[in-house]
């Protein structure tokens, strides 16, 4: 019983660890700082694309044994695999593993050593990914007995100093729909896109263990999920009322990495920066290395282990370490339309995957998904600037439709369709064999 607890609890903490990243820390107190009065109902948004989300990800993945085929596949075999090659781009050394070595810099370097060169600090950092990364079987050793708990003890200074003696107070907010703007926030996390990939890591482990029952792993894997899911609820509270407290002493026009800083200093003086930094470069570190893992091993499988896993290490790592040098702001500007186009897809597969017991007909998961992937490939071009929000302009009547949610209509029409066509197709073979 005692090897079961310290196993959850070390894969939990790793879990957690691999879903607090770069930004993860940087969001909350940049939505609590907007906010202001308004705080609480933006917690309970962005805990529903934080939080919610990547647990229900993790559960259900569990229960399709961490298999994406499995998961996606109700939809086409063509279609799961180019969404999850999607997917490990995003979470992988296209936007999610080069943040965390800009924010490392940003927000851990640079208060401290100005001069210091971006494309160096990115090298050295990602130097130490590959060096935690390289040996497979020790990542999650690595990430749930070293570095976590490392994490943690710095967050908690952090957040419990500024509950017990708060820097400011709340301003009052004129923003329409707090709890939409920050579920839309939440996208910038990537935690439900990880989540579904992160599910056969962390099932791996409690099999390497030696938890060989189908139920037993689901189990584990569940248990790890849930103390993942309360590690981030605190630090995500903490850090948004962080925000939220800081809402009356800084200029609105503040950057987040910038916003973060200063309110550190605020709380800890001289020390914050040092505080900071290191919270800042080990809740990166634990990221960048479950994400580092994660698409190595995916690529290197991809390739038929014509390039090893150790070699697409490296290849990533040095990848990421190129595209970090661009810096934060710049990396969240280019995520953006791609988020929106792939986040819907997402959340609609895991929320049909956690009622599948309601929703057995595959035509629906596949008019969902499709429909969904439409309209959000609509809202993602509108995002990068071509604004083609005229093309569903009809839809603005809807509640949410103008704060990005036309994709639950589609999804929900989606759905509709797909049963429509179902029962048409039973009423023609019965008629067929009637005849």
């Amino acid at each position: 019983m005692h090897k079961k607890i310290n196993d959850v609890m070390v894969i939990g903490f790793a879990l957690f660890a691999m879903f607090f990243g770069a930004g993860n820390l940087i969001f909350p107190p940049y939505i609590g700082f907007q906010l202001g009065d308004k705080w609480f109902l933006g917690l309970m948004g962005f805990m529903l694309t934080g939080i919610g989300l990547p647990l229900l990800g993790i559960i259900t993945m569990a229960q399709h044994e961490g298999s994406f085929e499995n998961f996606a596949g109700k939809v086409g075999k063509a279609f799961a695999n180019g969404l999850y090659f999607a997917i490990v781009l995003c979470i992988g050394p296209l936007l999610a593993i080069p943040r965390t070595g800009a924010t490392t810099y940003e927000m851990g370097i640079a208060p401290i050593m100005p001069d210091f060169n971006i494309l160096a600090a990115s090298l050295i950092y990602f130097l130490i990914n590959i060096y935690f990364t390289i040996n497979q079987s020790k990542v999650i050793d690595y990430i749930g007995k070293i570095l976590t708990p490392s994490l943690l003890a710095m967050l908690a200074v952090i957040i419990i100093k500024g509950i017990i003696n708060p820097i400011g107070g709340f301003a009052e907010s004129n923003i329409a729909n707090p709890f939409g703007r920050s579920f839309s926030e939440g996208y910038q996390t990537m935690d439900a896109l990880a989540s579904i990939v992160f599910a056969g890591i962390i099932i791996n482990a409690v099999r390497e263990r030696g938890y060989e029952k189908a139920q037993e792993k689901i189990k584990l894997t569940i248990i790890s999920g849930l103390i993942a899911a309360l590690g981030l609820l605190f630090v995500y509270g903490g850090l948004m009322y962080l925000g939220a407290t800081a809402s009356t002493l800084f200029d609105g026009e503040i950057g987040k990495t910038a916003l973060l800083i200063s309110i550190v200093e605020k709380e800890l003086g001289s020390f914050g920066k040092v505080a900071l930094g290191l919270a800042v470069s080990l809740a990166c570190l634990t990221t960048s290395v479950g994400l580092t893992a994660t698409a190595a091993e995916y690529f290197s499988r991809l390739t038929k282990n014509k390039i090893s896993y150790k070699a697409m290490v490296v290849i990533i790592s040095l990848l990421s370490a190129f595209i970090g040098a661009f810096g934060v702001e710049k990396i969240i500007k280019f995520s953006v339309p791609i988020l929106v186009s792939v986040y819907p897809v997402v959340i609609v597969l895991i929320l049909m995957n956690a009622f599948s017991s309601f929703i057995k007909n595959e035509r629906c998961y596949a008019y969902a998904a499709i429909f969904t992937l439409l309209i959000s490939i609509v809202d993602g071009l509108s995002a990068a600037g071509l604004n083609l929000n005229k093309v569903y302009e009809a839809l603005y009547y809807l509640p949410f439709v103008k704060e990005g949610f036309a994709w639950v209509y589609t999804a929900m029409f989606g759905i509709m369709l797909g049963m429509i066509h179902s029962a048409f197709n039973k009423k023609l073979e019965k008629e067929n064999g009637l005849k």
